[in-house]
């Protein structure tokens, strides 16, 4: 991509995606994730229902009045987004490509964390860790994150989410807010390394999925390319069993990524490419 329409495209998606988290997301996202812990602020004079346990005894003896001390959340925070970049999500039937959903879901979600003052560590990865830049603040930083979201191109079209886990562990020492994006059709156990990453972070897996996967229509002899092995496959879509089977592979990936994030104490979220994101993220993050 040449940089003139690289620099358009960038422009195009910080435009829409800044004006949501400005205006719906940044204080949602405030209140939905908090802060490592409370640091002391003030102190003030006692005021009735103030918890006993709060007075600041030497201020006390000093003035002769009891004063309390004021503890603030300490909120500056590290969001990490980590991004499925493999075969899969180059698929899209509607007027979107699933990446393009995925790269503005990760835009909103960088200015949002951007609007608190947090840092925003990004990782692409496929069957690999194909790109990983550290966290760091700032809407230069920001950009820089939609430009390779926009314009990296991936050696693998495979998908291996827990080596990517694996890192996230290996890099992120402190606690994070993370965002996991893909269409989770993968066929790797990622429990074990999910569970772990999850003792230390706040997880949350957003599923972005096109309404053409859940169901195969019924349109005669065709052949399929497997996105992520490049594997030419024949299947007859009139017949019931090869389209029931399709169905239940599907269904099986889907519940396992629901199943094992909850079992896991994370959150999920999905969206279908033609729903709005918006309205999935708000709901999720009110309901936190």
């Amino acid at each position: 991509m040449e940089t003139k329409d690289l620099l358009k495209k960038v422009r195009k998606i910080e435009i829409k995606t800044r004006r949501l988290s400005d205006h719906i997301f940044s204080g949602e996202y405030h209140t939905s994730f908090k802060g490592r812990g409370m640091t002391f602020s003030e102190v003030r004079q006692y005021q009735f229902g103030d918890d006993i346990r709060a007075i600041d005894w030497n201020v006390t003896a000093r003035y002769n009045e009891p004063y309390v001390k004021v503890f603030e959340e300490e909120r500056e925070l590290t969001m990490m987004l980590m991004v499925d970049i493999s075969g899969s999500e180059n698929f899209g039937t509607k007027n979107q490509l699933k990446s393009e959903i995925v790269t503005e879901i990760a835009a909103t979600m960088a200015f949002s964390a951007t609007q608190n003052n947090d840092k925003i560590g990004l990782i692409l990865f496929s069957d690999d860790i194909e790109l990983y830049i550290p966290p760091k603040k700032g809407k230069s930083h920001v950009l820089r994150i939609i430009r390779e979201l926009i314009e990296f191109q991936p050696k693998s079209k495979k998908t291996d989410l827990s080596q990517a886990l694996k890192f996230l562990s290996a890099t992120q020492k402190k606690k994070a807010i993370v965002f996991l994006i893909s269409d989770f059709m993968v066929d790797d156990d990622y429990e074990k390394t999910l569970k772990i990453a999850g003792k230390k972070h706040d997880v949350t897996g957003i599923r972005v999925y096109d309404q053409r996967e859940e169901k195969m229509p019924n349109v005669g002899v065709i052949e399929v390319e497997d996105a992520e092995s490049g594997k030419i496959i024949t299947i007859d879509t009139t017949s019931k069993k090869a389209r029931i089977e399709y169905e239940k592979n599907y269904h099986e990936k889907v519940n396992y990524f629901k199943d094992i994030f909850s079992k896991c104490g994370s959150g999920t979220v999905s969206t279908r490419v033609d729903e709005s994101y918006v309205t999935k993220l708000l709901g999720y993050f009110k309901s936190r």
